[in-house]
């Protein structure tokens, strides 16, 4: 893109607004959101609100899932002549399983300036305060409406490590932690948190059917939107001689194909959710 081209075009911002309390939102946001052309919105009379409350006056414009193929040529149109907009969900974080990301990629693809004002995240607000490791984590987003999809989609996961977080609606809640239930055992460790940042924000801990229990009893608190927190599979320290039959069947098979030895290590591994270092003695031992 030449200089000229760039002077012409305008900006996208992605800015993050409240996901509850309204003060989540930042100095920087207003900032923008009083500056730009026009405002997109996944919900524009739910965003209508949230501007009003701040006294912004900007035209919004709709974009969600069902338009936003339609409309990203537009909006692509009106930042080349120049304008400056700035994309809105309905809480927290645009694009993180909100509408976005085919106008964001359109607009990348067209060199057109796309810039983040990051704010408020339920998926992060709700691991900083879980209690659950966070060095590593994997977010799968909202889990599938039907019910053997979603148990494959958990069944995916069943030997992840990392901690895992999903987004979930109260009328699938029930039926997705029977799933958890079902797919993970009754005593997997999770988290489950809603209506974060308002005054009645909730935590409830504990094993899968503790969770699940506690939501069954209290069918009061199934409103809202929710983040499920899974803790991953747990990886089991043990000597080379401790491994299992079916380990070191896999291991002789493996290495009856002449795989590295490396290769071996990390499949077994990953099979038996063991430490690579210690399946590696092992494949060595059994090699010799």
């Amino acid at each position: 893109m030449t200089e000229s081209q760039d002077a012409m075009s305008g900006c996208l911002y992605i800015v993050a607004t409240p996901i509850g309390n309204l003060k989540d939102i930042t100095l920087r946001a207003l900032e923008v959101l009083e500056a730009v052309d026009w405002v997109a919105a996944e919900d524009t009379r739910h965003s209508k609100k949230l501007l009003q409350h701040y006294g912004v006056n900007k035209p919004l414009i709709s974009l969600h899932d069902h338009n936003e193929l339609e409309r990203r040529d537009e909006l692509l149109a009106r930042l080349e002549k120049g304008e400056t907009g700035a994309l809105i969900s309905d809480a927290g974080t645009p694009l993180i399983s909100d509408p976005g990301y085919h106008l964001v990629s359109l607009l990348r693809d067209a060199q057109v300036r796309v810039e983040p004002v990051p704010g408020a995240s339920a998926m992060i607000a709700a691991l900083s305060a879980a209690g659950m490791p966070t060095n590593r984590f994997t977010f799968e987003g909202f889990l599938p409406a039907k019910k053997q999809k979603r148990l494959h989609t958990l069944e995916a996961l069943l030997a992840e490590p990392r901690t895992m977080v999903f987004y979930e609606s109260p009328h699938r809640l029930l039926e997705s932690l029977a799933a958890f239930k079902n797919v993970f055992g009754s005593d997997r460790e999770m988290v489950v948190a809603k209506e974060l940042t308002k005054q009645f924000e909730t935590f409830v801990s504990g094993g899968v059917e503790a969770v699940l229990s506690f939501f069954e009893q209290h069918p009061d608190k199934v409103r809202g939107e929710f983040v499920l927190i899974l803790s991953g599979r747990a990886v089991v320290e043990v000597d080379a001689s401790a491994l299992s039959s079916e380990a070191e069947n896999l291991i002789q098979i493996l290495l009856g194909q002449s795989l590295p030895v490396k290769q071996i290590s990390e499949i077994v591994a990953d099979v038996y959710g063991l430490k690579k270092k210690v399946v590696y003695q092992s494949v060595l031992e059994l090699k010799n």
